[in-house]
């Protein structure tokens, strides 16, 4: 009985069209996450590059999409593009283990709804999902360290850069191996 008034719920804040694009190389992740949200009520498409990602876009535009931003093949910005061109309701969030300021912002500009830092479990990528208009996200518990601070600055300069290594590197400052070697890197916590 429970379990069912549970699902009745999440059915109800899904609406009619439950269709969810996620689109993630890492293809574990991607499986787990396919099958959290399948049971959550979701139909669910997957999609392990920008190519594969566009493509299931243009055939089938998802009402929900959750885009990895760094793909192997790209850029997950494109595949946000293309759902927006084609659909202006799709809720649509980011999610990504290279989470910095620059992008966020980029992706909001493009259409995302929020934008989540990997590793992000089920729960909150439902969460945002489903999040009504206007409803504010939980504030996190810890504030960022001064690392995460220069890390977020380096990150928000490259992408005014337009990802171009040497001119970020000449406007920092800083060597531009020792940069690439920065970018390269996981942002701290």
């Amino acid at each position: 009985m429970i379990g069912e008034i549970s699902q009745a719920t999440e059915m109800q804040s899904i609406g009619p069209d439950a269709t969810l694009l996620l689109v993630d190389d890492d293809a574990p992740f991607l499986r787990r996450l396919a099958r959290a949200m399948e049971a959550r009520g979701f139909d669910v498409e997957i999609a392990e590059s920008v190519a594969e990602g566009l493509a299931k876009a243009r055939t089938r535009t998802p009402k929900f999409a959750v885009v990895d931003m760094r793909l192997e093949d790209g850029n997950g910005l494109d595949v946000i593009k293309a759902i927006r061109e084609r659909r202006d309701d799709t809720r649509i969030i980011v999610l990504t283990g290279y989470g910095n300021i620059a992008t966020a912002v980029t992706a909001v500009k493009l259409g995302a709804i929020d934008y989540l830092a990997k590793p992000a479990d089920a729960d909150e990528v439902y969460a945002a999902l489903t999040r009504k208009p206007g409803e504010k996200a939980e504030v996190p518990e810890n504030p960022m360290s001064a690392d995460r601070v220069r890390w977020e600055h380096i990150q928000r300069v490259y992408e005014m850069c337009e990802r171009n290594v040497s001119e970020t590197a000449r406007r920092l400052n800083m060597h531009r191996r020792t940069l690439q070697r920065i970018l390269a890197k996981r942002a701290p916590r």
